[in-house]
C-alpha cells in the first residue's frame, strides 16, 4: 500500500510507462555507462568519489551515500541514472579509502558529521565542486541520497544550496533544533517506509510540517510494509514492490526538475 502527503499526486500513466521500462534496470541488467572513479579533496583531505555521464546529459544528480561509505550499490544506481540519461557523482563523505564495515565504526563515521554539520555541508559543497570540474553542469542539479545519505540531502537543502530539487530514500528525516527549511532552493521529495523502525513516522510527519510552515514545494510518499532500507537489492529489507514505485516516481521528478 502506497499513500502520500500534500501536494498529492496519483500514480499517473507517464509513471507507470517509466516503471515499465525501468524494470529490466532494476532486474540486475548490465549497465552500458562506463563510470569512474574520481580523486578530489575538500579542505586538505582527500576524497574519493565516482562519476559516470550518460550520452548526453539532461542534468547532474549528486549521489549521496549510506552510512557504509560509497560503494558497489550507490556505483550501481549512478549506472542506472547514467543509462537514463543524466550525469551522476557519487559523493563520498567519509574519505578516501574509509568504507566502514563495522556497526560502530559506521556509527563513529556518521556520529561525527552529525555533530559538525558545518563540515558535512563543506564536504557536500566540495562534491558539487568536483562534479563541476568533471564536466557536470552543477546549475542543473538534483541530490538524492540513502539512508544516512537522505539526511545528508536534507541538510544540503537547510543549507541553501542552489540545486533545483532534492530527493531522499528511507533516510533520516529529523532536523536540528537550530535549524529549519526557510532556504530550500528546489522541490523535497521523501520516499519512506511505513514500517521502517529506525525513523518514524512522527519523524516523517514532523517533517511535512515543517515544509508546509517554509512553504517548501515538496510530496512524501510511504510504503505500507516497507521497512528501512527497502530499496537495498539483495537484502532481506528489500521490497520489490515499494523499490521499483519510488524509482519510477524519482524518475519522474528529474523529468520535471532537470
Amino acid at each position: 500500500m502506497f499513500s502520500q502527503f500534500t501536494p498529492a499526486k496519483t500514480l499517473t500513466a507517464g509513471i507507470l510507462g517509466t516503471l515499465l521500462l525501468i524494470f529490466p534496470v532494476l532486474g540486475y541488467s548490465q549497465s552500458s555507462a562506463d563510470g569512474r572513479d574520481v580523486l578530489y579533496t575538500v579542505d586538505g583531505r582527500p576524497y574519493e568519489g565516482y562519476f559516470v555521464t550518460g550520452e548526453e546529459s539532461r542534468g547532474l544528480v549528486l549521489l549521496i551515500h549510506d552510512w557504509d561509505g560509497l560503494t558497489a550499490y550507490e556505483k550501481r544506481r549512478a549506472d542506472m541514472l547514467a543509462d537514463a540519461g543524466y550525469s551522476v557523482f557519487a559523493v563520498d563523505l567519509f574519505g578516501e579509502g574509509i568504507r566502514p564495515e563495522k556497526v560502530e565504526d559506521r556509527r563513529q563515521h556518521t556520529g561525527e558529521l552529525y555533530q559538525d554539520r558545518e563540515k558535512m555541508r563543506a564536504i557536500l559543497q566540495g562534491a558539487l565542486a568536483a562534479a563541476g570540474e568533471e564536466g557536470a553542469d552543477t546549475n542543473n542539479a538534483v541530490a538524492a541520497g540513502y539512508c544516512f545519505g537522505g539526511a545528508a540531502v536534507l541538510e544540503l537543502a537547510r543549507s541553501g544550496a542552489a540545486l533545483r530539487g532534492f530527493a531522499s530514500f528511507h533516510g533520516g528525516l529529523g532536523t536540528p533544533q537550530d535549524q529549519d527549511y526557510a532556504d530550500v532552493a528546489g522541490e523535497v521529495r521523501i520516499y519512506h517506509g511505513t514500517a521502517d523502525s529506525a525513523v518514524t513516522m512522527a519523524d516523517f510527519a514532523a517533517l511535512a510540517e515543517s515544509l508546509e510552515a517554509s512553504d517548501i514545494p515538496h510530496q512524501m510518499i510511504s510504503y505500507g510494509g516497507a521497512p528501512h532500507a527497502f530499496t537495498v537489492f539483495g537484502s532481506d529489507r528489500y521490497r520489490e514492490a515499494a523499490d521499483q514505485h519510488s524509482w519510477a516516481s524519482f524518475m519522474a521528478f528529474l523529468e520535471d526538475r532537470l
